[in-house]
């Protein structure tokens, strides 16, 4: 850029003006509210910001969708992770009863061969 060499005051005074009239020229020449072009532009605008919202709502919908998708999915695992536990726990108290089962039954086993063993003692005492 050139740096323009004002000579006296009245130059530099000249110059705003005419800086300032051609701003107020172009001010002027810029078409108004009810112009064609600006009401296109303005519907132009309201169309894409509308497009915009549609588009943000269906981002919300579709996040919505697969929030309440995980939320089903989590249920159901944890409704099979405490199906499999209860199934773990049948298993396991049904293997402690046949254990108490076969521990009793080998105590009875146990009693009647004492018996016997009892008995035939007090029959070769008699």
């Amino acid at each position: 850029m050139t740096n323009q060499v004002h000579k006296n005051f009245s130059d530099r005074r000249q110059d705003a003006a005419d800086a300032k009239k051609k701003l107020l020229e172009k001010f002027k020449a810029a078409p108004g509210p009810d112009d064609p072009q600006v009401a296109a532009r303005r519907a132009e605008r309201a169309a894409i910001a509308e497009a915009r919202e549609e588009r943000r709502a269906e981002r919300e919908r579709l996040a919505l969708e697969e929030k309440e998708r995980k939320e089903d999915e989590a249920a159901a695992a944890a409704e099979a992770a405490e199906l499999a536990a209860n199934a773990d726990r049948l298993a396991r108290e049904a293997e402690e009863a046949s254990r108490i089962e076969r521990a009793v039954a080998d105590a009875a086993a146990m009693k009647a061969k004492r018996d016997e063993r009892y008995a035939a003692r007090k029959a070769r005492q008699r």
